[in-house]
């Protein structure tokens, strides 16, 4: 019997949130950006709302340009550990590079992660967009790899990580006090990979957990991350906001599933949403319109900058047309600027109104009740635009306690969310099976594994 399809939920913890006033608001926390406890509560309330994952984005470099809430904060995976410790059934995807990684480094933090918490880890996979071209110096480099060569790379990385985390079959380690026998050698397999970028021996000093591997989740947009993610990602984050673009990224990078004798199935598109949710429209307008005249114009202007490459913005204000302003494309996230191409040629925004639609949300659909949010991703759920959504709160951590509260029970009543996990595990919530260890399965996944 087939199980009904069902809404996939990722909360993205950041802060006071991703509204980058946010931290003005006088409900807000200071320092809620490194207070281990304040994340606690937010990873169980969203666990009280039986998401599917709590999720911890990252960033290698700062400026004065950076968002408020990404100058001051933990590393993403520690941060995981932590929380693994407070919950119990949500999952924990924290972002990590291929570009500034090693691969043996990467696959042991987050087969240790996944060993933490029983099973709940996932690893974003990132290239890095370096667009103001600081993060290389942060890594004793001069320059930033260019963006094909990044995903070429990536390719690689990704299949060393993975054969890495098939170093010890799940029952090599005996641990016999009667014989002394702590491992049997015929379940430990090295890698042995050589290719163009990596050449990793192995095996990894840590076992797989319940669920065999970490889920691989993946944000690229571009023609390479789409393939990418096509071959390897289990979960898929996008921000299309217009409907039917989502529809049609939905079907395109499902159909591409196919070239890798995999099944729609088997990754998951969540579209990115900043709900504000309240009582009536009129209140979650009022709400929304108080958090961008909070926005300072200098400040609005230097995340803009950051945002798109280090734009010169000096010449203009908040309210200047975005169509006078020159915008070069740049080594950083191409998916960034077609965008933000597209929202300049559709709305005609001033670059105040354009820091709002870059800032978050399928649309402007969502600012209001909890049955018009629902009624929304309900739409997008069900006619073939998105699997699941990962919730960016303009405001935290009232706007996940709102949506929690609020529109989740609306969703649970219309069949459409789960009304408890059935599962342990992350692959459990996200109904993905537990990998056969390829080794052991004998079958061919590494081109460059040495014999």
């Amino acid at each position: 019997m087939t199980q009904k399809r069902q809404i996939h939920f990722s909360a993205y913890l950041v802060g006071t949130g991703i509204h980058v006033a946010s931290w003005r608001l006088p409900s807000a926390q200071r320092n809620a950006s490194i207070d281990l406890e304040f994340y606690k509560q937010m990873a169980k309330t969203a666990e009280r709302g039986k998401f599917d994952i709590a999720f911890i984005a990252d960033s290698l470099a700062v400026n004065e340009s950076s968002h408020p809430n990404i100058l001051n904060r933990f590393e993403p995976t520690t941060l995981l550990a932590a929380l693994a410790g407070t919950t119990s059934k949500i999952g924990l995807v924290a972002t990590a590079s291929t570009t500034y990684h090693e691969p043996y480094n990467l696959a042991r933090l987050f087969a240790s992660v996944d060993q933490i918490s029983n099973g709940r880890a996932g690893w974003n996979m990132v290239t890095t967009g370096d667009a103001t071209g600081e993060t290389g110096r942060n890594f004793s480099r001069h320059t930033h790899v260019e963006h094909d060569e990044r995903y070429k790379q990536a390719e690689e990385f990704i299949d060393v990580v993975q054969g890495l985390w098939d170093s010890w079959e799940d029952d090599a380690f005996v641990q016999d006090k009667e014989s002394g026998v702590y491992f049997d050698p015929k379940k430990m397999h090295r890698l042995n990979y050589k290719g163009s970028y990596y050449s990793v021996q192995g095996p990894l000093n840590i076992g797989r957990s319940r669920q065999g591997q970490p889920v691989i989740v993946q944000a690229g947009a571009s023609e390479p991350g789409q393939r990418l993610a096509a071959r390897t990602a289990e979960v898929v984050f996008s921000h299309v906001k217009d409907f039917e673009k989502a529809k049609e990224f939905y079907k395109s990078l499902k159909g591409k599933l196919a070239d890798y004798g995999r099944t729609p199935d088997q990754l998951h598109i969540l579209q990115g949403i900043s709900p504000i949710v309240a009582d009536t429209k009129e209140e979650a307008e009022a709400i929304n319109r108080h958090l961008h005249d909070l926005l300072l114009p200098e400040q609005g202007l230097r995340f803009l900058s950051g945002y798109l490459g280090k734009v010169d913005f000096s010449n203009y204000t908040l309210d200047t047309p975005a169509s006078e302003v020159e915008f070069p494309q740049d080594n950083g996230i191409q998916s960034h600027f077609e965008r933000m191409t597209e929202l300049i040629q559709k709305e005609n925004p001033t670059l105040r109104e354009l820091y709002a639609l870059l800032e978050g949300g399928v649309n402007r659909e969502l600012v209001g009740t909890p049955e018009q949010i629902a009624d929304v991703l309900e739409k997008w759920f069900t006619q073939g635009a998105a699997d699941g959504f990962m919730f960016v709160a303009p405001i935290l951590p009232q706007g996940l306690d709102d949506f929690v509260d609020k529109v989740v029970p609306i969703l649970q009543e219309r069949g459409l969310y789960r009304l408890d996990y059935e599962g342990d595990t992350l692959r459990d919530h996200l109904g993905l099976h537990k990998p056969a260890n390829r080794f052991v399965a004998n079958t061919p996944f590494l081109t460059n594994v040495e014999s």
